[in-house]
């Protein structure tokens, strides 16, 4: 270890060779005998030689036969250490004067000056036997030669007192590194205990409250806050929002931490004088900074507080903070795929608008646990908003403008929108939101090819209810109803042109087939009337299929004015047109056969006439069908075209006529 500090010219004092030294025992202190104090330039062993004088004054002094003397201490730079005290000037010059020359010279020696008499007599180290110091005794004895070898054994004891205080620096500090050492192992100790701990966590609650009680536990006077800058809604009191905006004379320590991502701390003093140690440290991981952890410290413990640990375990909370909450979103992106998933799949089961509508405002209110739901369709060409559905049933449902309210801003801006609290929301005045005294609104707009087809709406009375993240959820959402509402649409309009006929605009032969069928299984009575353009291919010959075909329209328009919003009007085929009379007696169905026969002949041009077979059914009939029903009808139609024309006749089921209108 000697050689060690003689190879590194050290400038540090003894606690340094000790360190450096590792040592575990007293018994290892040997190796100080062998240090060349004269090598090194110690501030330290000034210090240690001051001691050591003034503990051989204490044991030593005086020296039998010198009791008179004056004793000064010089190292063997030259410069005076220890002296007598209240000893003149002139006394010091010449002990210093001694000593250079015992330097010089190597060797022990007296000077006599002014009638005093000085001995200079080295001390020096044991191994090597360097000198270190120099003992100088002053004195009015007249025999040098006592006067040397007495201050030569004085020297001699006061190297014994240097390295016995030597050795006590050694054992202390050696005491003092061990507990250190076993200081440091228990803070390690507890340090990743507390990390373990932490590291359990898997949800971000649990990693703050863990982070807590360790601050706690270690600091249990210390008062403790976080400061969260993200969407994070926590249940422990200490988690509070950190404001970026801080007013004049606000403190800003906590902003600066955040914003420069270091710890940062400073020392606080009341008015009446009492102290606190404030710290300001970053909660942070990998992708950025979260938070920030506000400590206050009062008084004397703040003097203990270790501030390493601090920043190792608000760094450990911040990496567990990150892992706990990308654990979190990637749960929470599994769910949400699985939900737009079976949310897709159960839309494509309905083809029905209405359905879809209904479907999806009793699954949005079920996901996002929203008060409200409201989804909007835009009339096209209209440029009006109709509600298709809601659970609001104090609402006006009547189509309102386009570009009113929040489905306005949602449709002019084309846009999502979020709203934390309707009430201090400047921007527009929205019924819905009045209505139900909502306070938190999430919106969306639906597209359909790019444009907006309508919007989304959900409410919630609570202020700052709806998150980021079911804004963002509401987005996608929204897409996939969007998809199933346009078809939906796709195949009502598509079922809509497979159940009409193109050039009359009445329902296919098909589909009025199919509406009876089931009229039969539900309804106590019905009618079926057969109507059939009389000479309709001389028309057709004589005017052209075009004159025809306007004819053929001007009659189904006549038909369609002429019937209720209930009944179903189809082309049967050719000029033969079918209507079905739901709850309609036969009887009854005449008098419309009439009134749409008479009509014909007064409003067609070229004039034209029809002929008019009715068919009726009730429950308490046999054998009654869809065949039988048409079967009727068809077969007085044929006796009414027989009987010349222009007229209208009523068919029972057993195939005879039980009446004939002319």
């Amino acid at each position: 270890m000697a050689e060690y500090l003689r190879e590194n010219q050290t400038e540090h004092h003894i606690n340094a060779w000790l360190r450096i030294g590792d040592l575990q025992t007293a018994g290892e202190a040997a190796w100080l005998n062998d240090i060349d104090i004269t090598r090194y330039d110690f501030p330290y062993i000034e210090g240690l030689l001051q001691r050591a004088y003034s503990h051989w004054t204490e044991e030593a002094l005086p020296v039998f036969g010198l009791e008179d003397a004056s004793w000064y201490l010089i190292d063997h730079t030259g410069k005076m250490v220890a002296a007598a005290a209240d000893r003149p000037q002139a006394e010091r010059v010449a002990a210093t004067a001694a000593a250079e020359q015992m330097l010089t010279l190597g060797e022990p020696g007296t000077i006599a000056a002014d009638g005093y008499h000085l001995a200079a007599a080295p001390v020096k180290t044991r191994q090597l036997r360097e000198v270190f110091a120099v003992l100088v005794s002053l004195t009015d004895s007249e025999s040098a030669s006592a006067h040397l070898a007495l201050t030569v054994q004085a020297a001699k004891h006061f190297g014994t007192c240097f390295y016995h205080q030597l050795n006590h620096v050694f054992l202390s500090d050696l005491y003092n590194l061990r507990t250190q050492n076993e200081q440091e192992s228990a803070r390690w100790t507890a340090l990743l205990q507390i990390v373990k701990r932490i590291h359990d966590k898997i949800d971000v609650g649990g990693v703050l409250n863990e982070v807590f009680e360790s601050m706690s536990d270690i600091y249990p006077g210390a008062h403790l806050e976080l400061l969260m800058t993200q969407d994070y809604q926590s249940s422990n009191l200490r988690v509070k929002p950190l404001h970026m905006q801080a007013s004049e004379g606000e403190d800003k320590l906590c902003i600066r931490a955040y914003t420069e991502n270091m710890m940062l701390s400073r020392e606080k003093v009341s008015e009446t004088g009492a102290r606190t140690l404030e710290i300001a440290v970053p909660l942070s991981g990998k992708q950025g900074v979260y938070g920030v952890f506000h400590f206050l410290i009062p008084g004397e413990l703040g003097k203990d507080m270790d501030l390493q640990l601090v920043g190792m375990l608000a760094d450990t909370a911040g990496n567990a903070f990150e892992n706990a909450k990308l654990y979190e979103q990637s749960n929470l992106l599994i769910h949400e795929l699985r939900l737009i998933n079976e949310l897709s799949r159960e839309l494509s089961q309905s083809l029905q608008p209405a359905e879809v509508f209904e479907f999806a405002t009793k699954e949005l209110l079920e996901i996002f646990k929203a008060d409200y739901c409201c989804i909007t369709e835009l009339t096209p060409g209209e440029d009006q908003f109709r509600i298709m559905s809601t659970n609001i049933e104090s609402i006006d449902k009547d189509p309102f403008p386009a570009h009113y309210g929040i489905c306005g801003l949602v449709y002019s801006t084309r846009e999502p929108l979020i709203l934390s609290d309707y009430q201090t929301f400047k921007g527009v005045r929205s019924k819905i939101m009045e209505t139900t005294s909502s306070r938190s609104l999430i919106a969306a707009p639906v597209k359909l090819r790019g444009e907006v087809n309508g919007t989304i709406l959900l409410t919630h009375r609570a202020p700052h209810y709806f998150s980021y993240e079911n804004y963002k959820l509401l987005q996608v959402l929204a897409t996939h109803i969007g998809l199933a509402i346009a078809n939906a649409s796709l195949y009502e309009a598509v079922q809509h042109m497979a159940n009409r006929d193109m050039l009359t605009g009445l329902y296919a032969r098909h589909y009025l087939n199919s509406c009876v069928q089931k009229r039969l299984s539900t309804d106590p009575v019905g009618s079926l009337l057969v109507v059939d353009i009389d000479k309709f291919k001389q028309i057709n010959d004589s005017y052209g299929h075009q004159v025809g075909d306007r004819i053929l329209k001007q009659v189904c328009d006549i038909i369609k004015s002429s019937i209720r919003s209930d009944d179903i009007a189809a082309r049967w085929g050719g000029e033969e047109l079918a209507i079905y009379f739901p709850y309609m007696t036969a009887e009854d169905c005449l008098k419309v056969a009439e009134r749409i026969r008479e009509r014909v002949k007064a409003e067609t041009d070229p004039k034209v006439t029809v002929s008019c077979g009715v068919g009726g059914w009730r429950q308490d009939q046999d054998r009654i069908s869809v065949e039988s029903l048409f079967f009727t009808a068809d077969m007085a139609l044929y006796r009414a075209k027989n009987g010349g024309r222009n007229r209208t006749e009523i068919g029972g089921f057993d195939g005879t006529s039980e009446r004939i209108t002319p």
